[in-house]
This record gives structure tokens, C-alpha cells and sequence, in this order.
């Protein structure tokens, strides 16, 4: 996934009312940037850090500049982290579109955002009529608190346990169901349910492998320029 026009470097001044922040950029303009990501941001928030934000040209935006990327250090040396939630469903399309992931390889059509569940959207439904379907939900990863470990969630997701007990009830119905765990940094060598922070999450992850849902976690190369998916890593339930 490229961004739309090359973003600009800064440093954070502090992050508020979850969906915000203040940032002074490397030119000295004091922004206000909208923050597209609902958890805590655990490590990756703390004032002084070096971020990357985009713009956009849009006179109906309250806030033109939108926080990506931040400088961290959690594993071995200084890694790009984007923290932006919205982009991991097009990420991982277009990485399935180019067949880089080889277990959802081989379907007819792809379609994002469908309906399902109990008043439930699907990030992605895959569809071929010699495979059937396939359900996969994604969510974004960017905690690490251990060098190379990645952790999901950063904060309590009651929406993420509902998440899980729908892909196993699809499963039942006679369909795939993948839980796609994106990690948006490169320094990642395994990724774990962060059972401390959500016991309960951890709890509805091992049922609903149980009940066949497979699991994936891929982590991504990143650039100013452009966020890859590149290659899988282990999943280790504690």
C-alpha cells in the first residue's frame, strides 16, 4: 500500500482525547493531527517520539494532517511502526490480490466489508465455487513489550472477543473463517494474545481455534513511502 503523497517527519508533543495529537513538524509548524487507532498505543505515544504524518487536501477535514507512523525501539534497534487502523484491510488485499499469502491463495473474488454475523461486517469475504468461502477477519498489531514479540490487544476488545465467536459460528455453517493478525513493523519474529492485558480475549482465541479457526500473522515492511505486507510469523498462545 503506497501513501497517496509522501509524509511528513515530526515530533510529538503529546497525544489527547484518544484522537489527537499534537506534533511539531520538522519545519517547526505546531499541527494537530487526527489519530486513526482506538487502543492505548501502549509505547508508541510517549512525548518526544519522532512520527510521520500525512495530509490531505480535503476543505471538508476538521484536522488536514493524519498520525501513521512512529519511531520506536522496542526490539533490536529503531523500527517504523504505523499505527494508523485503518489500513490494514487494503494492506492485506492487495497482498492476497498478488497471491502473497499462500493460504488464501486461489479464490475468485474478493470482496471487503460484507455483511455477516450478528449485525457483524467481515474485513474481507474470498469466494470461489470449488472452494467455497472463506471469512477473514484482520486486526492490526503494533504492541511489543519483549524484543520481536508482537502483542494483540494493546487494550480490553469486547468487539474483538464478539469478532472471534462469529468466525467459529461460520465455521460451523460449513465455511472457512481466518483470523489475520497484521503486524505494522518489520522487528517482529512471533506474535502472541496478550493474555494480561485481555484475559478474556486470549480465553475466546484458544476457543475459537477449537473450533477451527485458523489463525495467521504476517508483519509488514515500512517505508515513508509505503506499508508491505512481507512475511509470516509463528503464533504462540500462552
Amino acid at each position: 500500500m503506497e501513501f497517496a503523497s509522501p509524509l511528513k517527519r515530526g515530533t510529538l508533543i503529546k497525544r489527547y482525547k484518544r484522537f489527537l495529537a499534537d506534533i511539531e513538524l520538522d519545519n517547526g509548524e505546531t499541527i494537530t493531527a487526527s489519530c486513526p487507532n482506538t487502543g492505548s498505543m501502549k509505547g508508541l505515544c510517549d512525548p518526544g517520539s519522532f512520527v510521520w504524518v500525512s495530509e490531505s487536501d480535503s476543505k471538508t477535514r476538521k484536522y488536514r494532517h493524519t498520525w501513521e507512523l512512529v519511531e520506536n525501539d522496542a526490539g533490536k534497534g529503531t523500527t517504523l511502526v504505523g499505527i494508523n487502523t485503518g489500513h490494514p484491510n487494503k494492506i492485506v488485499s492487495e497482498a492476497i490480490e498478488d497471491n502473497k499469502i499462500a493460504k488464501l491463495k486461489g479464490y475468485a473474488s474478493l470482496k471487503r466489508e460484507q455483511k455477516y454475523g450478528k449485525n457483524s461486517r467481515i474485513d474481507i469475504l474470498l469466494q470461489d465455487e470449488a472452494k467455497g468461502r472463506a471469512y477473514v477477519e484482520i486486526k492490526n498489531v503494533h504492541l511489543m513489550r519483549k524484543s520481536g514479540l508482537a502483542e494483540f490487544p494493546d487494550s480490553v476488545t469486547a468487539r474483538g472477543a464478539k469478532h472471534l465467536e462469529e468466525l467459529g459460528d461460520m465455521v460451523e455453517e460449513g465455511h472457512r473463517a481466518v483470523m489475520m493478525f497484521l503486524i505494522q513493523r518489520a522487528d517482529a519474529t512471533r506474535m502472541s494474545p496478550c493474555a494480561d492485558i485481555d484475559p478474556n480475549y486470549t480465553q475466546c482465541l484458544r476457543r475459537a481455534i477449537e473450533r477451527g479457526v485458523e489463525t495467521l500473522a504476517y508483519r509488514c515492511e515500512i517505508t515513508p513511502s509505503e506499508i508491505c505486507l512481507t512475511k509470516s510469523v509463528p503464533i504462540k498462545m500462552p
